[in-house]
């Protein structure tokens, strides 16, 4: 048990017993999510849950030659759903998932065919990703948060063009590079060669 699992399952929450019942309740909870955070791995069965379909059949379905066509672009990657759903569960062992979340937000939001709907989507996508503070706050640099947010002022269906390229250009430079190297995707190949043999 770690340092501040342990603290907290001392942590005294006061003299009431209906308090103290709360706070164990609180605590265990608190504990299940930090063992969660501490067994963090990116092997390849961390992410079979979360693959679309059951993980079994979509594991099947998978076959070498497009996993290895992963590597050959970031795009080909993005054009996949198994490789969107690999590479994301690659991402949420780096606590960076608001990336990719941000990515297809976007390209789900250029899809968009009513003015009226356009308008609550693209305060809705600022909000939680390039507002300052947002729950799921991208990074991207002052100039292209601001252009975004004057953006907003007439939403249109190129209003994160830019912002959408700088989060696409981060995670091509930044986070596709580690993908490719990462445990997690080389027992994806591994596990995909294995069923041919």
């Amino acid at each position: 048990m770690c340092a501040l699992t342990r603290s907290l399952s001392d942590h005294p929450v006061g003299k009431d017993p209906q308090a103290m019942r709360t706070g164990q309740r609180q605590n265990k909870g608190m504990r299940t999510r930090l063992g969660c955070l501490s067994h963090k791995s990116d092997s390849c069965s961390d992410f079979t849950a979360i693959l679309p379909d059951k993980p079994n059949r979509a594991l099947k379905r998978l076959s070498t030659e497009e996993a290895t066509r992963w590597a050959d672009s970031f795009d080909v990657l993005l054009s996949h759903k198994y490789g969107v759903a690999a590479f994301r569960a690659f991402l949420k062992t780096e606590f960076s998932e608001e990336n990719l979340e941000f990515w297809l937000a976007c390209e789900e939001f250029k899809k968009t065919r009513s003015t009226a709907k356009l308008v609550s989507k693209a305060h809705r996508i600022f909000e939680e990703f390039v507002d300052v503070q947002a729950p799921r706050e991208v990074n991207i640099d002052f100039q292209t948060r601001e252009a975004t947010r004057k953006n907003m002022q007439e939403p249109s269906l190129t209003c994160f063009d830019q912002a959408q390229g700088k989060v696409h250009s981060l995670m091509e430079k930044d986070s596709y590079p580690r993908f490719l190297r990462s445990k997690m995707y080389l027992d994806l190949l591994s596990q995909s060669q294995r069923r041919l043999s």
